[in-house]
């Protein structure tokens, strides 16, 4: 009604222009009255090859999500659910035990994990970076000699550690001993006080090389007249590293801190192949998702598993979102524009 309205108001208008100068109308009646550009199927034929993409996107990534949100909510027999019981599967998880000591104590992992590979990986990274940014000969060997284990499947590399961790026939203690160092011999992946640090040294050397590209790429999109700039000045190498150098690679930071940190919490394949879902020994290994599996597919959770494997995923998704999230809010007011 409001539209017609305003046609007609609009109409009106016209039409008293027109009164005002003949002309006017047939002006105003030629510019609105423009030919409208037929339909051309072939241009537009292109976004239909986004739907196979976008339909796979939605089965295997939004459906999950939503399923165990709603699942979350419902208590299950088996793989039957039942009752609507609200949220007493997270109260379940963070009050009752075991749920609550083999969540605290998984998530505490989680952290552990974090902090460590962002000092082992990421500062390690970031000085490689350096060094290789520093070389003229040889960039492109030492970039690929640190890139390649990545090329490699993570569960190789957790099958291939498994072997050189072994107490008895691992190469690890077998050049210790060689050496004379019998006295730094250990169950790596038996001992509850190594076992967790042993697969973050793993999960470390394994994405060495994709921080260092990360870092690499943004040193490189350095301009070398503002180093030139601050050397006339008489900054010293410490002074443009940190007044110049880490504040404009900011954004590559971000992205290596972001990436590591989603990773820390939704690490599996590796612990999976070198420890298993058992967070063995002694849960030294357990960390969320190790958590998760054995609580939706074993038999932990009885009778209500999948509801509460569900409250533990949605848990896990909004503590990744959340935080990811702030890191970037974070990040993005440290960035500087050149």
């Amino acid at each position: 009604m409001i539209f017609h309205s305003f046609l007609e108001v609009k109409t009106m208008h016209a039409a008293y222009k027109k009164q005002e100068d003949p002309h006017r109308g047939d002006a105003i009646t030629a510019l609105n009255s423009k030919p409208s550009k037929p339909f051309k199927f072939k241009k537009h034929l292109v976004h239909l090859f986004l739907l196979p993409a976008l339909l796979l996107y939605v089965v295997f990534q939004i459906y999950p999500i939503l399923a165990a949100f709603y699942n979350s909510f419902f208590d299950f027999r088996g793989y039957v659910r039942m009752h609507f019981v609200g949220l007493n599967n997270f109260v379940k998880l963070f009050t009752e035990s075991p749920y609550n000591e083999r969540f605290f104590n998984a998530f505490g992992h989680n952290i552990l994990y974090f902090c460590v590979v962002f000092f082992s990986e990421l500062c390690l990274a970031f000085f490689l970076a350096l060094l290789i940014n520093s070389v003229t000969k040889g960039r492109e060997f030492f970039k690929f000699v640190y890139f390649a284990p990545k090329l490699l499947s993570v569960i190789v590399v957790g099958f291939l550690f498994n072997l050189i961790l072994n107490p008895i026939h691992g190469a690890l203690n077998a050049f210790l001993r060689a050496v004379g160092l019998d006295f730094l011999t250990a169950s790596w992946l038996g001992n509850p006080d190594t076992a967790l640090f042993a697969i973050i040294f793993v999960s470390s050397w394994y994405g060495l090389g994709f921080s260092m590209l990360v870092y690499l790429a943004g040193l490189q999109s350095i301009p070398q007249e503002i180093y030139e700039a601050a050397k006339l000045d008489g900054a010293s190498g410490w002074r443009m590293l940190f007044n110049i150098t880490i504040p404009m690679v900011m954004q590559s930071i971000m992205v290596t801190v972001i990436l590591t940190f989603i990773g820390a919490f939704e690490t599996f394949e590796l612990i999976y192949a070198m420890e298993g879902s058992s967070g063995s020994p002694y849960y030294a290994t357990d960390v969320l998702t190790t958590y998760f599996y054995r609580l939706a597919f074993g038999s932990i959770g009885s009778n209500s598993s999948i509801g509460l494997g569900s409250a533990l995923a949605v848990i896990l998704f909004l503590l990744v979102a959340c935080a990811s999230a702030l890191l970037l809010v974070f990040f993005r007011k440290k960035e500087v524009d050149y």
